[in-house]
């Protein structure tokens, strides 16, 4: 048979917002399997909050040649690290076993494929999809599946590795890895938390099917500040699941929002008629803007009498210096002036610094 034929018969994993199912990849559609009901090892309930045994569904398209077989279900881990594996045989006894692939931990269902390899042509097979993580063991219902006189494709599951999050603030980071499709349609995925138990994942996304390594990267947001993160990038095509190293990094406090802080300091490049007024500004967390107040004089009294329009610097965590340019002044005169600044949480005014102009 033509092997671009063969290659139209497999199908192709596409991962779709939060779920993952198999689609045709152009060719005829695979086999679907025949399902025998089984009473499963234990219920299981898809949560959103509370951790649990996982959910588990074995899918019922299945690409058979004369000794291999893609097969595919899907898996809620249900907040616990899971692993998931393939019973298959001959009888309802199975017999044979696929090695246990780590799935994650998150709350979605994720695609859970796997290549059977060393089967007989012509011949019927049972299978069904296990998940298993602290809280329980759990299998779907049994299916079957028929071989042909078709030779296999060859392929390999993708490469990827796990890189350090960058743009790290304190309720948000972008997560980064690269991945190798190694010549199949693959997608990734990247599990975070607060602990090595993750349990929360990103958008599901794919790459195509190339053979070089893609930099990718997948924002998140609503972390805690002042937290350490713990995350890792997962790549998955028909052929595997892999499972990046697990990296961490620590999101910036304060743990919450404060008043600015406002530190004024002393003008610079001051001549008879203008000067530059000088500060730093921290935000503290919350979006801040400043202006600085002067006047002529050095006593509290007379000197405020005048302001230099507001700027916003942002919402960070560190000090940032700023500065605005001061025309139009008198020569040979005193001159006071302080930094203000202003977020949801307060008013902050420096302290008044002096300078004198210069004579013309």
């Amino acid at each position: 048979m033509n092997n671009n034929l063969i290659i139209g018969i497999l199908a192709v994993i596409i991962l779709v917002g939060g779920g993952i199912w198999l689609m045709n990849s152009g060719g005829p559609s695979g086999t679907t399997a025949t399902s025998t009901p089984t009473t499963n090892t234990q219920t299981t309930t898809t949560t959103t909050s509370t951790a649990s045994a996982p959910k588990v569904t074995t899918g019922t398209l299945i690409v058979a040649t004369n000794s291999t077989a893609i097969v595919t279900g899907e898996i809620v881990p249900n907040g616990a690290q899971t692993s998931y594996w393939y019973e298959y045989g001959e009888t309802k006894s199975f017999g044979s076993r696929t090695n246990a692939q780590n799935i994650g931990s998150g709350y979605v269902s994720i695609s859970a494929p796997a290549y059977i390899t060393g089967l007989k042509a012509n011949t019927s097979y049972n299978f069904r999809l296990v998940g298993e993580n602290s809280f329980g063991i759990v299998n779907d219902d049994t299916l079957s599946f028929t071989t042909n006189s078709n030779p296999p494709v060859a392929g390999t599951a993708p490469t990827m590795q796990t890189d350090a999050a960058t743009s790290v603030t304190r309720t948000s980071a972008n997560l980064n890895g690269r991945v190798n499709p190694n010549g199949s349609n693959t997608s990734y995925w990247f599990e975070y938390g607060n602990s090595s138990s993750l349990g929360n994942t990103t958008s599901f996304q794919t790459t195509g099917a190339g053979n070089t390594s893609l930099s990718v990267s997948l924002p998140v947001s609503g972390l805690a500040p002042a937290t350490k993160y713990y995350f890792r990038m997962d790549a998955q095509n028909r052929f595997g699941t892999m499972n990046g190293t697990i990296l961490v990094f620590t999101t910036p406090g304060p743990s919450a929002a404060t008043a600015p802080s406002a530190n004024t300091t002393n003008a610079t490049s001051i001549t008879a008629s203008s000067a530059k007024l000088n500060g730093a500004v921290n935000p503290n967390g919350d979006s801040t803007s400043y202006w600085f107040e002067y006047g002529a004089g050095s006593t509290l009294a007379t000197i405020l009498g005048s302001t230099l329009h507001s700027v916003v610097t942002g919402s960070g965590t560190t000090p940032v210096n700023v500065s605005i340019e001061l025309t139009g002044i008198t020569p040979n005169t005193t001159y006071s002036y302080r930094l203000v600044t202003m977020n949801t949480y307060g008013t902050v005014r420096g302290d008044i610094v002096s300078f004198k102009t210069k004579q013309r």
